[in-house]
C-alpha cells in the first residue's frame, strides 16, 4: 500500500472488448489476471512482459530496507489516519458508526477483497469495463494505494511467497510482514520497473491509470463531503464525527484486516493443502477480512473465486460474486479447481490437497 503517484512510462491504451470464452484454470499465464482486464486473447503477451528484466526492481525482503531511507509520504499517510482514529471516540455518533460500517464493506469487501484481489490480481472472474473500473475506484478509496501498485505487490508476493523476494513474508519478521514493509523508500525507476513487470496490464489500462493519478484527490472529496454533509444537517459535532468515523476509523480497520492476511495467516492457523509456503487458514481473519483469512486455500488454488472450501469457512466476498453472477454482472467465474486437488502455483509447480 502506498499513496505513490508515480506512473508507468507506458502510454494509456483503451481496454479491449471482454470475451465470454472460458478461461483455463490451470493455464499458468492466466493466474495474474490478464484475462480479467483485457480478455483471454491477451494472456500470452502478459506472460512475455512479466518475464522481463528485473535488475532495477526494488528489494522487498527487508534486509536492506533502511539503506534508501523512509517513504515519508506513506508513513505520514498511515500514521495520520491512526492519529485521527484515536480522536474518533471523542466525536462518537451512531450515524458516524453506521457510515463507518457501510464504507468498511464497500471499500474492504467490494474494493480490496473482491476488486483488487480476486478480480484485478487473479482474474477469478470476468466483467465489463465499467464494473472493473468501479472496483478499481472503490479499492482506491480504501486508502491502500492505487490498483496498479497494489496488484503489482500482490502478484510478486505469490511468485515468491515466503521466499527471497516476497514483499511481506513473516520470515523477515511479524511486524515487517504486517506493516513495516510499506515504509522503505524506492526510487521512481525501481517502482516503474516493478509495475511494468508485475502489472503490465493495469499499466496500460486507462481507467486504472486515471485512478492512480487521482488517488489522493478522492480522499479529500470523500472526507470533505462527509464533513460538509454532517455539518450542514446536524451541526459541526456530527460533521467531525462523520469525517473521523467514515474516513479514519474505517480506513484503519481496512488497513489492518488486509495486513493481517499478509502477516497472521502466514503464522497461525490450520492447513487444508500442502503448499510450498507458510500460508494458513485463520478463522478470525476470515471473518474480519470478508473471507480473505482462508489463506492456505487461496494459495493452493489462487484463481478460485471461493476462498472458503469447508462449510464453516464463511466467505462473504464469494457470496457477492455469486450474486453478481446471477445478475449477469460477472461471468467466467472460477468456482472450482480443475483436477483432484491440484493447481498450478506461481512458480509453475503443483500443490496437492491433503487427503485428495
Amino acid at each position: 500500500m502506498t499513496p505513490s503517484t508515480l506512473l508507468p512510462a507506458a502510454s494509456p491504451a483503451a481496454p479491449t472488448d471482454q470475451s465470454r470464452r472460458s478461461i483455463d484454470l490451470e493455464d499458468e499465464t492466466c493466474q495474474f489476471g490478464r484475462a480479467a482486464i483485457h480478455g483471454p486473447d491477451a494472456v500470452e503477451s502478459t506472460a512475455t512482459e512479466i518475464s522481463g528484466d528485473t535488475t532495477t526492481e526494488p528489494r522487498s525482503d527487508g534486509k536492506d530496507a533502511g539503506e534508501n531511507g523512509i517513504d515519508w509520504p506513506t508513513l505520514i499517510w498511515i500514521a495520520g489516519m491512526h492519529v485521527a482514529a484515536l480522536a474518533a471516540p471523542f466525536y462518537f455518533s451512531w450515524s458516524g458508526l453506521a457510515i463507518c460500517l457501510v464504507l468498511c464493506w464497500v471499500t474492504g469487501c467490494l474494493g480490496v477483497t473482491l476488486g483488487y484481489h480476486r478480480l484485478l490480481t487473479h482474474g477469478s472472474f470476468v466483467t465489463s469495463t465499467p464494473v472493473r473500473w468501479f472496483f478499481a475506484f472503490v479499492g482506491g478509496i480504501s486508502g491502500e494505494g492505487s490498483a496498479i501498485v497494489w496488484v503489482a505487490n500482490h502478484r510478486k508476493h505469490h511468485a515468491f511467497s515466503d521466499q527471497e523476494g516476497d514483499p511481506h513474508s513473516p520470515r523477515d519478521g511479524g511486524l515487517w510482514s504486517h506493516m513495516l514493509w510499506l515504509f522503505p523508500q524506492h526510487s521512481a525507476a525501481e517502482v516503474d520497473a516493478h509495475v511494468k513487470r508485475w502489472a503490465p496490464d493495469l499499466a496500460k489500462d486507462s481507467g486504472a491509470i486515471f485512478f492512480h493519478k487521482t488517488f489522493l484527490l478522492w480522499h479529500f472529496v470523500i472526507g470533505g463531503g462527509l464533513l460538509a454533509t454532517g455539518w450542514a444537517i446536524y451541526g459541526p459535532q456530527t460533521g467531525i464525527s462523520w469525517l473521523l468515523w467514515g474516513l479514519a476509523v474505517r480506513m484503519v480497520y481496512v488497513f489492518h484486516v488486509t495486513w493481517f492476511v499478509n502477516s497472521a495467516t502466514h503464522i497461525w492457523g490450520y492447513r487444508n493443502y500442502e503448499t510450498t509456503d507458510d500460508s494458513r487458514n485463520l478463522w478470525w481473519v476470515g471473518l474480519l477480512a470478508f473471507g480473505e483469512g482462508w489463506h492456505n486455500n487461496h494459495h493452493a488454488f489462487q484463481r478460485m473465486a471461493a476462498h472458503g472450501h469447508k462449510w464453516w469457512e464463511f466467505d462473504m466476498t464469494y457470496w457477492v460474486i455469486l450474486a453478481m453472477e446471477r445478475l449477469g454482472l460477472v461471468w467466467n467465474v472460477v468456482h472450482t479447481p480443475r483436477g483432484a486437488g491440484q493447481t498450478v502455483t506461481s512458480g509453475g509447480g503443483k500443490v496437492a490437497a491433503k487427503g485428495a
